[in-house]
């Protein structure tokens, strides 16, 4: 029998916006020895729900039992796993950036092909701000390393089905 492969699942669950819901969730997680990668949690269209969209390591049995934990909570409304493919991420960064004055042409150079944006300009940095995959954030990391990264802030990975495409739901 082949060895299942280990990736990344991302889950989508549309919770009830309540006190609790999240400490209750990541209770869940930690009490069945699940990790999570990345965890996002915002207001959607409706107040009285917020999405939550979490990154899981693991094979498609531990994907399952996940699932299934999750529809387990009152509070969940819904749990999707999002195919690959079906879906669009992304995953916000804002980045302080070593600038001289001369440096500022350059790191803004790379901002632009990166489609990023300087959001402040300090006396000796820069903060930028940058969205997409989680690829296209790590190549901008690496390009801007040499000139010193003083602190990074991410958001974690968001995701909306695309179109018509659906998930694997509760």
């Amino acid at each position: 029998m082949a060895e299942e492969k280990t990736r990344k699942h991302i889950i989508s669950a549309l919770v009830e916006n309540k006190v609790g819901v999240l400490a209750h969730i990541a209770g869940m997680f930690s009490a069945r020895g699940f990790n999570i990668d990345s965890l996002a949690v915002g207001e959607t269209e409706d107040p009285e729900l917020s999405r939550m969209t979490i990154v899981v390591p693991g094979d498609d049995a531990t994907l399952e039992q996940v699932r299934k934990q999750l529809s387990k909570i009152i509070n969940v409304v819904s749990v999707t796993d999002l195919a690959p493919g079906s879906y669009v991420e992304r995953d916000l960064m804002m980045v302080k950036v070593s600038a001289t004055p001369a440096q500022r042409s350059e790191i803004s150079l790379i901002t632009d092909i990166f489609r990023g944006r300087i959001i402040d300009v300090g006396m000796k940095d820069v903060i930028v701000e940058i969205s997409g995959q989680e690829s296209k954030l790590e190549a901008f990391v690496n390009l801007i390393k040499p000139y010193g990264v003083k602190e990074m802030s991410r958001t974690g990975r968001i995701a909306m089905v695309r179109g018509s495409a659906q998930g694997k739901g509760k």
